[in-house]
């Protein structure tokens, strides 16, 4: 509940605790063993938010909070609450939040997508899990397409791209580095089981436009809900998801300061899965986005099962704490329950440690930042009830919500623009239409010049031959002419003796 600045969403044995609105964007941890009332616990939080004007985001594990959409009712449990803190149940106001549903797969919501350049390649490494020389190249790759103006849309465009960069190696290696043909080859295979697991849905156009998850409905949040059931089967891509949508929200808005409400809420849920095998470059990207993100006036909000899944680079930064029951069956779980309690400002009223083992479903250590932004003393508290909808929503309800959204149609169909697959096809076409033009233009020529030395080996011929021709006929005419001479001089000199005699 919201009154006067203020964000009512707990109660103890001393009354109502609240988050105060000026330091709810100071982060926050939501942490307990499962089954112990997290999931209530953000819900309660969400719709608070949403009663003060302040839209927030939160990805559903199992279609729970879903109910967030849907009026609430008066129940025996929320009877008892009320009468164990002396609240009036005839002036609950049961109601539902104004909800827009999303889904990576386009199945249960909105299409949420991205393209291949703003994930970065720093982030699409940790998608495919490469390592560190894949990861050189797979950023030189996004450097070259920078450079050469080669827009990276979708994977078609990544994979053509890897290809025409390995393809080039000798032209780029000078510039950019070693390209390893192993190397682009493994980058290869792991988007090929990227695109098998459905990633490929995930980019395109167009883009995801942040600003639509920092609407208001009536004066009211907008709680921005992303079906996570199908997408947590993939917990790298459901991470790291998550992360470049808090990239983006940090990236796009401007400085704001100070502000009596944050402008945006970020839940991340099931949070250790942001930091499991996360380089340290990543991690340290994470820390200072979540450090820096506060003066842009967005809180991010951490659900995760104990503090010690967090750095405590992160951890340190989270002043808005609720601490659910933890279970300490083995030496990690006791472990994990003696660093939760260190976390917390002690109260001399009971010893924390104990407490998080007793505390019940519903049940919490509670300890907000106070005016001054310093932690307030830990309290045993009991989570407020949700004035929504505790459960999920028909298929009927969910498709009604989508049908109303005031963005429904804007995402839902993908469009095409000219990127890197189709300019870097356009030119090998030319590149192919060139080559076979000056491969015909060879032939030609090389069949010219064929013709021409037959021609000339013919004319020689024929000139050899008629020389042989006028040589022989030479030498028959000079053969008969002294032939005849002879016989003329034969025949003068018998004459001349006929007359002698």
């Amino acid at each position: 509940m919201y009154k006067d600045k203020q964000l009512y969403v707990a109660h103890s044995a001393d009354g109502p605790i609240h988050i105060i609105g000026n330091m709810a964007n100071r982060h926050g941890l939501i942490a307990g063993a499962t089954g112990t009332g997290k999931t209530v616990t953000l819900q309660v939080l969400a719709e608070t938010f949403s009663q003060a004007g302040v839209p927030c985001f939160m990805a559903d594990m199992k279609g729970d909070l879903s109910g967030i959409s849907q009026t609430g009712g008066l129940s025996k449990f929320i009877e008892k609450r009320c009468a164990e803190w002396g609240m009036d149940t005839t002036t609950l106001q049961f109601e539902g939040c104004p909800v827009r549903l999303y889904d990576v797969y386009g199945k249960q919501g909105h299409p949420m997508r991205t393209t291949v350049e703003k994930m970065g390649a720093m982030l699409l490494a940790r998608l495919m899990e490469l390592n560190e020389t894949q990861t050189g190249i797979l950023t030189l790759t996004f450097r070259i397409a920078k450079d050469e103006q080669l827009p990276l849309i979708d994977m078609k465009d990544l994979r053509l791209m890897l290809d025409y960069v390995a393809k080039n190696a000798a032209k780029y290696s000078t510039t950019y580095g070693n390209i390893s043909a192993a190397s682009v080859g493994a980058i290869q295979r792991a988007l090929l089981t990227l695109s098998e697991q459905g990633g490929d849905l995930f980019f395109g156009e167009p883009a995801f436009d942040i600003y639509d998850l920092l609407q208001t409905e009536g004066g009211r949040g907008v709680m921005n809900i992303l079906a996570a059931d199908e997408l947590m089967l993939r917990p790298k891509l459901y991470s790291t998801f998550l992360m470049w949508l808090l990239t983006e929200i940090y990236d796009i808005m401007p400085e704001v300061g100070d502000m009596e409400l944050p402008k945006m809420i970020f839940f991340f849920d099931e949070a250790h899965m942001l930091f499991k095998d996360t380089s340290k470059a990543l991690t340290d990207k994470i820390e200072q986005i979540v450090r820096l993100i506060r003066s842009k006036g967005v809180g991010v909000y951490f659900i995760s099962q104990s503090p010690s899944d967090l750095p405590e680079s992160i951890l340190g930064q989270c002043g808005n704490r609720v601490q659910h029951a933890l279970r300490a069956f083995t030496p990690k779980d006791q472990a994990a329950v003696k660093a939760a309690a260190k976390t917390f400002r002690p109260n001399p009223a009971f010893e924390t440690e104990r407490e998080i083992l007793e505390l019940g479903t519903g049940e919490a250590l509670v300890s907000f930042l106070d005016e001054e932004g310093a932690p307030a003393m830990v309290q045993r508290a009991k989570i407020l009830f949700p004035l929504s909808q505790i459960g999920a929503i028909t298929d009927e309800q969910r498709a009604q919500i989508i049908q109303n959204s005031r963005i429904c149609g804007k995402y839902e169909d993908v469009k095409e623009r000219e990127s890197a697959f189709e300019i870097i096809a356009k030119q090998r076409e030319e590149a192919e239409k060139q080559a076979a033009e000056a491969k015909e233009k060879a032939e030609k020529e090389k069949e010219k010049a064929r013709l021409e030395k037959e021609k000339e080996k013919e004319e020689a011929k024929k000139k050899k031959k008629s020389g042989k021709s006028k040589s022989v006929l030479t030498t028959v005419l000079g053969t008969a002419v002294t032939y005849f001479a002879k016989t003329i001089a034969t025949q003068l000199a018998r004459n001349l003796t006929k007359k002698k005699k």
